[in-house]
């Protein structure tokens, strides 16, 4: 079985946040970046679909070469290879089109993406590359099961589950509790220095949106202490009047 990866590179969550250029450009200085925790959920699960010989994992990632580092890590977790679409990602829709332009013709069995990167949170990339490719697409994985060419999937649903049995190849969006983030160790850490790692330029793509402005969430009021009961009710009602 081959499998391909789709992993992305977010600011670490403890990152302070902020933009330049009157809100309209993120500023990376001083960011550190790390692998997309839903995507390297997807990869996780491809790394044990593939253990024992049973198949290869290839991760992508369209990025700069300042992404190369991370692309190291899915290699030390377990990733056969691994490829960099030589741009900038732009929107979902960029991002999605210069990974199918790259495995239209790779017949890769199954593509796992995460259901959303921690940045945007847009939730796109896994259904726009069943569009592309004109595969199956099946997000918020939180199950992912595979007997012979078939794929059994838990879906979350709006209040429940969703359990689907679909024919491969497919491409689905990973959530918590498809598998558990794995740690590199030394062995696998040496290894992804020499680990295939190829450089692919992007194609073409319309540009269909673009960000106007960014804003930061409104900075948190002061707490209050209270101590007596019935000064917090009264603060209950009048103030944040939710009794």
């Amino acid at each position: 079985m081959r499998i391909l990866v789709c992993i992305s590179n977010v600011p670490d969550t403890t990152s302070k946040i902020t933009f330049t250029n009157d809100n309209t450009v993120f500023n990376s200085t001083g960011i550190q970046y790390i692998i997309n925790p839903y995507d390297e959920i997807a990869l996780s699960k491809a790394v044990e679909l593939a253990e024992g010989g049973k198949g290869t994992v290839t991760v992508i990632n369209v990025g700069d070469a300042s992404t190369e580092p991370t692309i190291r890590k899915a290699l030390a977790i377990g990733a056969d290879d691994a490829v960099r679409i030589n741009a900038q990602p732009r929107d979902a829709w960029f991002v999605a089109n210069q990974i199918a332009n790259y495995a239209k013709d790779q017949n890769f069995d199954l593509i796992l993406t995460g259901r959303e990167s921690i940045d945007y949170n847009g939730a796109q990339v896994a259904a726009l590359l069943g569009e592309l490719l004109n595969l199956p697409s099946v997000s918020i994985a939180k199950k992912l099961d595979i007997q012979g060419s078939d794929a059994t999937i838990d879906r979350e649903i709006e209040g429940g589950k969703e359990v689907l049995s679909v024919s491969l190849p497919i491409v689905v969006g990973t959530a918590e509790g498809v598998a558990e983030p794995k740690i590199p160790n030394m062995r696998g850490i040496m290894s992804a220095r020499t680990k295939p790692l190829q450089v692919v330029e992007p194609i073409e793509v319309k540009e269909l949106s673009t960000i106007a402005k960014f804003e930061t969430p409104a900075p948190r009021s002061a707490v209050k202490l209270v101590e007596d009961v019935d000064q917090l009710v009264q603060l209950l009602r009048s103030e944040a009047k939710v009794i």
